[in-house]
């Protein structure tokens, strides 16, 4: 009997010396897993850190892309409005001589009939008839004078209008341009802050032994 509790005593002595040793082992591996968390968090932060400073590196870089698109849209803008005011000018020209061209040409034809008139009451080669083709002769060639100032204003506004509409573009582009440049870097500086608070957090649940 005494034999039998001795054994049986042993056993259990055997028993309970294994579960202390599998509870150390498990709280030594525990223990290991975490400190391999708490050092992947740290690395992680590291190179969170990193890669905040970078964006913010091309942040400011990208603000001096912005400054500078921002001068070139006002730049844009004034050659814009330059072009607007040189077409509105060139409208008036053109407007000016075209009554002109009208004028002359109203001129002519009644320079016509006067002079069909008076060599029918005078004769061709009559003082009056003579005068009467100066006259036309005149007028045609304010009225010739008057078609190539027309010609030269449509010029003007082809070439001022081409120009204004470039204006426009570049005024378009620059404007996009400003736009993904303070939209994109600044996108990507908040998603490496919300990854830095999100393994600074880890970090400090690792730490608690979570």
């Amino acid at each position: 009997m005494n034999a039998e509790r001795v054994v049986r005593r042993g056993v259990l002595a055997i028993a309970f010396a294994g579960l202390l040793a599998g509870g150390a082992y498990a709280q030594s591996q525990d223990a290991s897993s975490q400190q391999q968390d708490i050092k992947d968090d740290k690395k992680d932060i590291r190179s969170d850190k990193k890669e905040l400073a970078k964006d913010r590196a091309d942040r400011d870089a990208d603000q001096r892309d912005i400054n500078k698109d921002k001068r070139d849209l006002a730049a844009d803008r004034k050659d814009r409005n330059q072009d607007q005011r040189d077409i509105n000018h060139d409208r008036r020209d053109l407007n000016k001589d075209r009554a002109d061209r009208n004028q002359d040409q109203r001129d002519i034809n009644k320079d016509k009939t006067q002079l069909a008139s008076d060599v029918n009451k005078y004769g061709s080669n009559s003082t009056q008839a003579q005068a009467d083709r100066k006259d036309l002769h005149a007028d045609r060639v304010d009225r010739n004078k008057d078609q190539k100032d027309i010609n030269h204003d449509r010029k003007d506004l082809n070439k001022d209008r081409t120009d204004r509409n470039a204006d426009q573009r570049d005024i378009n582009k620059d404007k996009r341009d400003l736009h993904a440049d303070r939209n994109q870097e600044q996108k990507d500086i908040h998603k490496d802050k919300k990854d830095l608070h999100k393994d600074r957090k880890d970090l400090r649940h690792d730490k608690r032994g979570r």
